[in-house]
């Protein structure tokens, strides 16, 4: 939305407006708050609002939160009478310039860079997440909502008064979802989101998961975004829908039946640094276990038809074309995850890679270079990685490589490996 600070200052004030909600996304993808009082919006505006840096990451200096008018949403669910707005925050220095560790701003700076070059992109989500039933003091438990399956209808389907709830909460919000659909797993669900400019993607991504918890618990329901909750079923993945267009052209237009030289290297660079981002695509231990379930992508290959595909190519008449990575889970950042897949398919545009044929999945058997197995593997490949610590600022880098060696140092420790994943993925996620 464009306007003013001053036009923002007669929304507040006429529409009874008495908390705003300032919020900003930490290294590990989780949105934070900061909510402030109407009468400290001018300031909020003028000169930020002081944020204490050191709770989440490495910083020690005092930043400021800087409200993104464009960004303003009322929050639905809340009350009519004092209501509730957010606005996503730019993070600075005290100085007012950028702060190096900011997701916004990376993002924001490097889509601009790539404005100068010709190039402009949109990303989607399609994302899973499973409700399960919480018990009589409302506590969580692993007991899925439902036991439908796939394409299921009420009443097989008990999640859908929850899922039409969420779609019409976000709508409110300006947030765009296209459809939503029970899922194959018990208690399984998917929302898919239409294109949009990778920061307000971004935005809406995590903001999302928000919603779908606050909407979930207000049914008395526990939403998780865990790669793999269950054992024994399904896993819940993250797609990511890229479009690219190069001086106004869509790079992935097919002509003749062929896609063009520059969608064919964009794509053949994803391939090719796919295994040093997974860390970021798949950021927890348990993500892992989903990558090494039936119907994930666990190995480095690509397909016009296969869904099982690491990266596929949808061939839907009518839609704009476009490519989809398969391997990501809800649990990564998708600051960093959508600037790391733009910066590897350049890459193979700069290097003018080719698309491989021996890397394509077309049904028969074959072999093909494997994902990381497990975080450790993951970690270690990103931290060696120059592609990785070329396009991520090295405030980021340090903080997200800190956080993997806390988190793997815990895991390693704990004798119940999966009590471990329970209390530190499903319950505080």
């Amino acid at each position: 939305m464009d306007f003013s600070p001053k036009e923002i200052l007669n929304f507040v004030a006429e529409n009874d407006v008495k908390f705003i909600r300032l919020t900003f996304c930490d290294m590990q993808g989780n949105l934070k708050n900061n909510a402030i009082m109407p009468n400290e919006l001018p300031r909020a505006f003028s000169h930020g609002i002081l944020l204490d840096a050191a709770s989440f990451s490495d910083c020690y200096e005092d930043l400021l939160l800087v409200p993104d008018i464009s960004t303003l949403s009322v929050l639905p669910w809340r009350p009519k009478s004092g209501r509730v707005v957010r606005f996503f925050c730019t993070i600075l220095k005290l100085d007012g310039t950028p702060y190096p560790g900011g997701l916004r701003y990376n993002l924001q700076s490097y889509i601009h860079g790539l404005r100068d070059q010709g190039y402009t992109c949109e990303f989607g989500t399609k994302s899973e997440f499973y409700l399960f039933d919480c018990d009589q003091e409302g506590n969580p438990t692993k007991i899925p909502h439902d036991r439908a399956g796939y394409l299921d209808v009420a009443p097989l389907d008990k999640c859908e008064n929850t899922r039409r709830e969420i779609c019409l909460s976000l709508e409110e919000m300006g947030i765009n979802p296209q459809s939503s659909a029970h899922k194959h797993g018990p208690g399984q669900n998917e929302i898919d989101f239409k294109c949009s400019e990778p920061v307000t993607a971004a935005d809406n991504m995590v903001h999302y998961k928000a919603v779908v918890k606050t909407i979930a618990a207000q049914n008395g329901l526990y939403a998780s975004f865990m790669p793999k909750p269950l054992s024994g079923t399904y896993g819940s993945a993250l797609s990511i829908i890229i479009t690219v267009k190069k001086d106004g052209q869509n790079i992935f237009e097919m002509q003749d039946g062929h896609m063009g030289e520059l969608g064919k290297s964009f794509i053949a660079g994803i391939l090719d640094h796919a295994a040093e981002m997974t860390a970021f695509l798949n950021p927890i231990v348990n993500s892992y276990n989903r990558l090494r379930h039936s119907g994930a992508p666990n190995e480095i290959c690509w397909s016009l038809q296969n869904r099982n595909a690491l990266l596929r190519i949808p061939g839907q008449v009518g839609v704009h074309p476009r490519i989809e990575v398969r391997s990501s889970d809800c649990c990564c950042n998708p600051y960093l995850c959508f600037r790391l897949l733009m910066a590897a398919g350049l890459d193979g545009i700069r290097r003018g890679l080719e698309l491989r044929e021996e890397l394509r999945a077309d049904g028969t058997e074959k072999s093909f270079p494997k994902l990381p197995a497990t975080l450790d593997e993951a970690f270690d490949l990103a931290q060696s990685s120059t592609f990785i610590n070329e396009n991520l600022a090295e405030e980021i880098c340090r903080n997200v490589y800190q956080n993997n060696k806390r988190q793997l140092a815990l895991y390693h420790a704990a004798e119940d490996k999966a009590k471990f994943e329970e209390q530190q993925y499903f319950l505080h996620e």
